[in-house]
């Protein structure tokens, strides 16, 4: 089973790379473009068929790997 994992900082979390990235973006010319937050993503291939055992296992994975839950949010996607 594949799965996708989105980690984001929380709202009200200062995100200095997302501020870098939309200076760039004007400076580039792309007008309009405010608000840049930036975050990480993973594709993972999993052994568990079970989409309850997978998701599971997956939190399990995010709350002690994948995302600070201090200050990220996280979402988990499987393809079943």
């Amino acid at each position: 089973m594949k799965a996708r994992i989105i980690v984001t900082l929380k709202n009200g979390v200062l995100d200095p790379q997302g501020k870098a990235i939309e200076h760039a973006l004007g400076q580039l010319g792309f007008g309009g473009i405010g608000d840049v937050r930036q975050g990480k993503y993973f594709e993972v291939t999993l052994s568990e068929q079970d989409p309850a055992k997978a998701r599971a296992q997956l939190e399990d994975a995010c709350k002690k790997l994948f995302a600070n839950t201090v200050i990220e949010n996280y979402a988990i996607e499987l393809d079943v």
